[in-house]
């Protein structure tokens, strides 16, 4: 009985030094990230990428809910669930960010960048800095940017010069900037939710509308809108975005890594966005896309461009963004 006893108070004196670790393993704090594609996108795939990041550096510390599919809603929905704190993280482009950041706009005006590189190199500069600290004023925080690649006009018959756009029905994202970049054009811009296109493109309720070539396949729309012309119009920026709550709740460790796994993890994101876009190319080809070259781009560019003087305002005025376009940004 004397050793069983020792035994027992052995147990009950070291109880205090295993709590911590008890607590910890049923700690978990859970993160909510939300994609609107599938297992296979880079839209979901990076969030696996970065869970595992995480995973070896705070073992047990987060458990990863990913997901996919849009069953969380279109961009704005879960956009505002990121600021209201129902969702914790996921991916959005700057487009769906002008709600509340109307400074997001820069990196969409039409023809501001010439490649993937220049994108990339402002976004790692000022105006990505100052961009992130007024949508941390927003509730969301942004510790990294990605780009999705160049938007495309999409179409159910060939639109090969400007004037073969006039009087078409086109589907825009929820902001000002793409509705007026459309209407320069002399379309009849109409705003509709991503997972809202598909039917909307089958029955005739808009006739074209821009995305780029990941999502295009990503949505199958090359069965709706077969045509596909290479304008390149806006290369299509993003950002890896958190809740805000959620972001100022961690202790310095947790953001620390969260930070640092983010960062590599749109890195990440880019590479495998080029490859899908290659990818999604051939799937799209084999499905029935036609895809067209521009012939007169600055034919394309002439109205599109007085979207710069329009918006001028709202991104920081026009010296502003003749800096983005000669790779000079600065804040």
């Amino acid at each position: 009985m004397r050793t069983d006893r020792r035994t027992f108070l052995t147990g009950l004196a070291a109880l205090p030094l295993a709590m911590p670790a008890l607590r910890r393993a049923h700690a978990a704090t859970p993160i909510v990230a939300a994609s609107l594609l599938g297992d296979d996108k880079p839209e979901t795939l990076v969030w696996i990428h970065i869970r595992d990041r995480v995973e070896r550096e705070l073992p047990g510390r987060f458990a990863f809910n990913i997901v996919p599919n849009a069953a969380l809603g279109g961009e704005k929905e879960v956009a505002e669930g990121i600021r209201l704190g129902s969702i914790q993280a996921s991916l959005s482009t700057l487009s769906n960010l002008s709600t509340w950041v109307p400074g997001t706009q820069l990196f969409d005006l039409p023809f501001l960048f010439r490649d993937a590189a220049h994108l990339n190199a402002s976004l790692a500069g000022a105006c990505g800095q100052e961009l992130g600290e007024k949508l941390a004023t927003e509730g969301i925080a942004a510790p990294a940017f990605i780009n999705y690649g160049a938007r495309h006009l999409l179409a159910r018959e060939p639109l090969l010069a400007p004037d073969d756009v006039k009087g078409k029905r086109i589907r825009v994202i929820q902001s000002p900037l793409h509705a007026q970049l459309w209407e320069s054009f002399g379309a009849h811009p109409i705003a509709l939710p991503i997972t809202e296109t598909y039917n909307a493109l089958s029955t005739g309720h808009v006739d074209a509308m821009d995305l780029t070539k990941s999502a295009y396949a990503g949505f199958r729309l090359y069965e709706v809108v077969p045509h596909v012309t290479l304008t390149g119009h806006i290369h299509a920026a993003g950002a890896v975005i958190f809740s805000g709550s959620f972001w100022s709740g961690l202790d310095e460790e947790a953001r620390n890594v969260l930070q640092k796994a983010a960062i590599e993890g749109a890195g990440h994101f880019n590479t495998l966005m080029a490859a899908d876009e290659d990818a999604s190319v051939e799937v799209a080809g084999q499905g029935g896309a036609v895809f067209h070259d521009v012939a007169d781009r600055a034919a394309w560019e002439a109205p599109a461009r007085k979207v710069w003087e329009s918006f001028a305002d709202r991104v920081g005025g026009m010296e502003h963004i003749e800096a983005a376009a000669a790779a000079e940004c600065r804040s």
